[in-house]
């Protein structure tokens, strides 16, 4: 822990919130000693402080003990190389177009793999009055199911929430080839192209 760091982003954060070391201090219920301390690098926040000074600042903990921000890279912008991200506690479904932190239910969720589905696992696509019909024959249980299928061009993605004990039907209109994903509870995320 690099005290001179965690000051220098402190007042760097402060002064973006546009708040005087006054302010933070009152926010806090410390003195105004106490922030210019820790900004010159002579000493750091408390761990019981950590949680409000991050909110107050708008940066994750992790950040704040690291003493800088990381910037992305700008990953460019074909949607088919975007990350999804799934909770495996409430099932919430998170999706980016670049390098992203995504956290849900006091978890940090780490960016899913897609693997390429086997014959066995692709999901059933028909052509039906310009529109792809999808099905696929799945137990669609609570505890084994399609929680999303998701078709993806260069520019734009279409997501579908699946539930469990319904049957997968999802009609996708025909107007170029992309990629077809979907998150299966046990298998995880798979793909095929259509």
């Amino acid at each position: 822990m690099n005290k001179e760091k965690i000051g220098q982003l402190i007042m760097t954060l402060r002064k973006q919130k546009g708040l005087t070391q006054k302010e933070l201090a009152d926010a806090l219920y410390l003195s105004d000693r106490t922030i210019s301390k820790w900004e010159r690098g002579q000493g750091c926040p408390d761990i019981t402080l950590l949680a409000h000074l991050s909110t107050i600042l708008e940066v994750n903990i992790e950040t704040l003990l690291d003493g800088e921000i990381q910037s992305n890279d700008f990953v460019g912008g074909n949607m088919k190389k975007s990350t999804y991200y799934v909770c495996p506690s409430c099932m919430n479904i998170g999706l980016s177009t670049g390098n992203f932190e995504v956290a849900c239910c006091g978890r940090k969720l780490e960016a899913l793999e897609a693997v390429k589905a086997t014959d066995e696992q692709k999901l059933s696509v028909e052509e039906i009055d310009m529109q792809w019909s999808i099905t696929v024959e799945h137990p669609m249980t609570k505890e084994h199911y399609v929680s999303f299928v998701a078709f993806a061009t260069g520019d734009h993605i279409q997501l579908y929430k699946q539930f469990p004990e319904w049957a997968l039907q999802v009609n996708i209109p025909k107007k170029k080839h992309g990629i077809l994903l979907w998150f299966d509870t046990r298998d995880g995320l798979l793909y095929q192209y259509i």
